[in-house]
């Protein structure tokens, strides 16, 4: 009994750290089995308790380093705030909803066809918005990402409405190591979201479609003289921060729901990662991804679950207190 209410529990756990982890002694009761014993069996609960801490900080600090990777490269090579981010990635949870309950599709299958809608909607957004604003002040641009944002919830409403839906997901199931209960799509995402960031890294590093970006964000004038056509890497660009953004909405839609409005805070706190790594740093955004990732967890565990949001916005404050240019230096790394 004990165990089946253990797998009940942590099924029913959230992946945002907003409530209390999973305690596999929680429920059931303890045995009191004498001083040492007992003891021991205390130790072994904090010690899973705090792996579940850590466990829980790395799945949200994968879901939004791979939102904030997105989001620093187009602000990185093209000095785009896109504010419409958020919106790409509910768009991508949707489509891959869509795909998977209407269609019958795999999730893996359907995740990629998702990363291929999301990827021409971004390209798209980038040749009939962003680009016709290229010469027009900054304000332009922000004006105009939060006009796409509210565009496509429009849209994502009228479609499916406005109510809160579960995506399904092959990886259901409970992995026990020894007391510590992991979920198998919280391993999945932790695993998925550190290839996607090492299959972006070598993209950049070790293809020529990678370097044109680089030398892009290195240097726009410069990379205009030796023949790069700044057109084809801004609609790259796009693409991929499309790409990546519906491929963490599918990655956490199954433990999360999937709701018009899910993109809002999650964009937010995207924007406080890339601040706190520095404005279009790639190393950056990936270390602050994982900082606000176990700060919410471990504050949220062992403080409240109540302000658990308002620890990224005050870690940005404390941060850039020391730090007002960031983690890192600003620009593309």
């Amino acid at each position: 009994m004990q165990a089946s209410a253990n797998v009940s529990q942590a099924k029913s756990s959230d992946v945002s750290g907003g409530g209390r982890a999973f305690d596999p002694f929680a429920r059931g009761g303890r045995l009191s089995l004498g001083g040492t014993h007992n003891n021991k069996i205390h130790g072994d609960a904090a010690l899973n308790l705090l792996f579940q801490q850590v466990l829980n900080g790395l799945t949200l600090g994968s879901i939004y380093g791979v939102v904030a990777l997105g989001l620093t490269l187009v602000y990185g090579i093209l000095h785009i705030p896109n504010f419409a981010h958020g919106a790409l990635y509910m768009v991508g949870a949707f489509a891959s909803y869509f795909f998977m309950t209407d269609l019958g599709l795999h999730y893996w299958i359907a995740m990629l066809a998702s990363g291929v809608v999301v990827a021409v909607l971004a390209v798209l957004s980038e040749r009939l918005v962003f680009h016709p604003l290229r010469n027009a002040p900054p304000i332009h641009d922000k004006i105009a990402a939060i006009g796409i944002l509210l565009f496509l919830e429009a849209v994502v409403q009228m479609l499916w409405g406005s109510d809160f839906r579960r995506m399904a997901s092959p990886y259901a199931g409970i992995l026990n190591f020894d007391g510590l209960i992991i979920p198998e799509q919280r391993l999945l995402i932790i695993v998925g979201a550190f290839t996607l960031m090492l299959g972006l890294h070598l993209f950049l590093r070790k293809t020529m479609l990678g370097s044109t970006i680089i030398a892009m964000a290195q240097s726009r004038e410069g990379a205009f003289l030796v023949g790069i056509d700044s057109n084809r890497v801004a609609m790259l660009t796009f693409a991929i921060s499309g790409m990546l953004a519906a491929f963490a909405a599918t990655l956490y839609a199954p433990i999360n729901l999937v709701y018009p409005a899910m993109g809002h805070l999650v964009i937010m706190k995207a924007f406080v990662i890339i601040v706190l790594g520095g404005m279009g740093s790639i190393p950056g955004a990936i270390i602050g991804a994982m900082i606000l990732g176990f700060a919410e967890s471990f504050g949220g565990f062992y403080l409240s679950s109540d302000y658990k949001d308002i620890i990224a916005f005050s870690l940005l404050v404390v941060i850039l207190s020391f730090r007002p240019t960031g983690l890192f230096a600003k620009g593309a790394h």
